[in-house]
């Protein structure tokens, strides 16, 4: 093998970047135009025991399992994290994160700040970024302006922002997402940076110096 083609393999494997940040800081809308701009880069489809609803697909909104079949992968410990929401399960399954690694894809999930750290103890050589507003008063300028939350539940919601803002020491890069293709820009520049570490091109350059001798 020459040392260019290993230095191509090297690159090969993808990374996970994870997602993350209070309600209303706009992870969704940065994560679909992330996708729009980056063809290459794969959603995380969870699983879940919800049954599928009309237009969805297997394996592309989804994985649908039962609920007895979503209990024996997290007993096989086969999910990065799991949670029960409104009678149903839904989690993040390993296997697909890291198949789709191993074909050399980025991989991206958008998950709440909880969810986060239960994938990072479990795969802690993901990328993970916590998406911050400009302020807390614009953060809940933004929950109000959807106009379907109570005065309780965006009092609640911007208690939690609290906490959650103190976790953010547990996370690689912080992102201020004062505008969409702003809070984009600095994702594709982490991701770059990212594939340049020099540990991604060791096991490449490790076998050039035996070469060597």
């Amino acid at each position: 093998m020459t040392n260019s083609s290993q230095l191509a393999q090297t690159k090969e494997r993808g990374i996970l970047i994870v997602l993350s940040g209070p309600s209303g800081v706009g992870k969704g809308t940065v994560c679909t135009a992330l996708r729009g701009r980056a063809s290459d880069l794969i959603y995380s489809v969870s699983a879940t025991t919800r049954k599928p609803r009309e237009g969805e697909r297997e394996g592309v909104n989804y994985f649908y399992r039962t609920k007895e079949e979503f209990l024996s992968m997290i007993e096989k410990g086969e999910l990065l994290e799991w949670a029960e929401y409104v009678g149903n399960y839904y989690g993040t399954p390993k296997d697909f994160v890291e198949k789709t690694i191993e074909e050399g894809k980025d991989i991206i999930l958008e998950i709440d700040v909880q969810g986060a750290l239960k994938v990072k103890e479990k795969f802690p050589e993901g990328v993970f970024l916590f998406l911050l507003p400009p302020s807390l008063d614009e953060l809940e300028s933004r929950i109000v302006g959807r106009g379907t939350e109570t005065e309780d539940v965006i009092a609640g919601r911007m208690m939690a922002a609290r906490d959650e803002l103190e976790l953010v020491k547990h996370y690689d890069y912080a992102i201020v997402n004062d505008r969409v293709d702003l809070a984009c820009d600095r994702i594709q520049s982490i991701l770059t940076a990212e594939h340049c570490k020099r540990e991604r091109f060791m096991p490449a350059i490790q076998k050039w110096l035996e070469e060597v001798h």
